[in-house]
């Protein structure tokens, strides 16, 4: 028995790609050696920027020499049949065995060199290789027979013990030399076998392990935040994708000017998470009664929130490839002036949307387009503000007043054409929310424009304000109501416009906060206000009996009714 070692280094695979290229290696290469009567005894996988490896543990060096027997025509059967098989299986008739008058063929196949298998299997896993994005590359890159891989390749290892498995592929010749670190060995690493491979990059300044990187990364970006008296925020998402950027990771602490604090913190946060891959850090306690409210405090302009954990802190955790000289101080520097420009340019879109009242942005709504067939978005909140008055006024929604769920309906998706949801589209809903607070809304009308999208996803928060349920209610069933009323609905396969998600969504505020909806006078009135605004007159009255008139209320709460206590 012995280790089998491939690496395929290439420029930089994408740390999205990762996880799932070692998965499919591991697959690839179990089926080729499936097909080849080979099994390892544990298959390891390994990531990193420029390589992906295997290695396969406990190989036998020969396959096992197998016995294939084939039935053939019957004994006495036509001369073609008997000439048919013989060509088949290349044997001539005196080789042939007779068994209750009928023919077969024995053929008894030696073990092969396992070295000769993965010569094989190495060229054919490479072709095959289901990358979700790939290139061609170089002179051959004309041709449509050409490889094809997520960055050009450049080197391939192939071990088998201590000998190479020699093999080629678009002219790159499997060896066993491959590079270090970028900037800390730029010159070849020989391998010896599988057993020194780990250890010879870690010399070069690799760590090939992608556990090992992250936890890495974890530990120390906790401990630069801890050293500054701050507290990290936890991301694990964040761990994977900059173990996925780096072969030698090194977090270091940056900071920024507080200055920028008076912007809301889901702003900071997602220009250093999603724009720069940093950790942000809090301070470890909240400040007691202290400066700057979230958006459930009444100062008009948001600092962080202040949460269990503490405030947001004015610094942020990077995660370098290189061990610098200087101890980082450039590479913080880089890191924080690069951060500071995007978080001006953030500032700058804050103090300019809250110049301009989300009334003013409302009117905007009219010159976009929420469906060619459901008018514009500025439409859409017409019917949701009418839809969100009716479901207080019908007493589905209690608890608020129904003025107050229209107001909140009609600012609703205002922040979709300020300036700071163009650059952060993930922010919608949320922005709104701070603008209508800092121009003078009342707490009710901001928090339901903050969070009427929601619940978004699986475990996410379901709302139980009234005036958010009302808005979100309203928003849902127009939005259920028009795509299926203009023949857009989901498939097995497709959903494009989230009707799924929509639907889950409307039934969880129902269930959550034990509301009775009249099921066809809500459907009946979202098609009233579908109909009326978007149909022409001479249709109206077809299109309205089809999808049902302005609804009338029965009183009762007994039929088509469901949620808490419904059928």
């Amino acid at each position: 028995m012995t280790d089998f070692l491939l690496e395929l280094r290439s420029e930089e695979i994408p740390a999205r790609m990762q996880d799932k290229a070692r998965d499919d290696l591991a697959r690839l290469f179990s089926a080729e050696l499936d097909k080849a009567g080979l099994k390892a005894a544990e298959i390891v996988t390994f990531a990193t920027p420029r390589r992906l490896a295997l290695i396969a543990k406990g190989l036998p060096l020969e396959t096992d020499a197998v016995s294939e027997e084939t039935k053939g025509p019957k004994v006495g059967a036509p001369p073609q049949a008997l000439e048919g098989f013989l060509r088949k299986t290349g044997l001539t008739q005196d080789r042939l065995e007779e068994r209750n008058g009928v023919y077969f063929a024995v053929i008894n196949k030696p073990g092969r060199k396992t070295a000769d298998v993965l010569a094989e299997a190495i060229p054919a896993i490479i072709r095959a290789f289901p990358w979700p994005k790939s290139q061609r590359w170089g002179a051959a890159s004309v041709t449509t027979e050409s490889l094809r891989w997520v960055r050009p390749l450049q080197g391939i290892v192939a071990l088998l013990g201590d000998d190479v498995v020699p093999c080629a592929v678009d002219g790159i010749v499997s060896g066993s030399a491959t590079m270090g670190h970028r900037f800390h060995h730029s010159g070849d690493v020989t391998i010896g076998n599988a057993g020194d491979y780990a250890m010879k990059l870690r010399a070069a300044h690799v760590i090939i392990d992608q556990d090992e990187r992250r936890r890495i990364i974890r530990e120390g970006a906790d401990k630069a935040a801890r050293d500054a008296g701050l507290m990290l925020v936890p991301d694990e998402g964040l761990v994977n994708e900059n173990s996925g950027l780096t072969e030698w990771p090194v977090p270091m602490l940056g900071r920024f000017d507080p200055a920028f604090l008076s912007v809301p913190e889901e702003v900071i946060q997602l220009t250093a998470r999603v724009n720069q891959k940093y950790f942000i850090c809090r301070s470890p306690l909240p400040l007691a009664g202290g400066a700057g409210g979230g958006q459930g405090g009444n100062d008009p302009t948001p600092n962080p929130s202040r949460r269990r954990e503490g405030d947001l802190a004015n610094a942020f955790v990077c995660t370098a490839n290189i061990v610098a000289n200087d101890g980082g101080a450039a590479i913080v520097a880089g890191n924080e002036k690069v951060l500071a420009a995007r978080l001006s340019d953030a500032k700058f879109f804050w103090e300019q949307d809250l110049k301009v009242p989300l009334e003013e942005q409302a009117k905007k709504l009219s010159q976009i387009v929420f469906h060619e067939k459901l008018g514009t978005v500025a439409d859409k909140v017409e019917r949701v503000a009418k839809l969100a008055e009716w479901l207080v006024a019908e007493g589905v929604v209690k608890g608020c007043s129904a003025a107050d769920a229209e107001r909140a309906a009609r600012l609703c998706k205002a922040d979709l054409v300020t300036g700071m949801v163009g650059e952060f589209p993930e922010l919608q809903g949320v922005m709104g929310g701070y603008y209508a607070r800092a121009q003078g809304e009342p707490d009710e009308v901001a928090d339901a424009i903050r969070d009427h999208y929601k619940p978004v996803g699986q475990g996410d928060d379901v709302p139980t304000a009234p005036v958010t349920v009302a808005v979100s209610l309203a928003d849902k069933l127009d939005t259920l109501v028009g795509f299926f009323l203009v023949d857009e609905r989901p498939t097995g396969s497709r959903d494009p416009f989230a009707l799924r998600r929509a639907a889950l969504g409307l039934l969880e505020i129902v269930s959550r906060n034990n509301l009775r909806l009249p099921l066809t006078n809500a459907i009946s009135s979202a098609c009233y206000q579908l109909t009326r605004q978007l149909i022409q007159p001479d249709t109206r009255p077809q299109q309205q009996r089809a999808c049902g008139s302005q609804p009338a209320t029965d009183g009762t709460g007994q039929t088509n009714g469901f949620g808490g206590g419904g059928r």
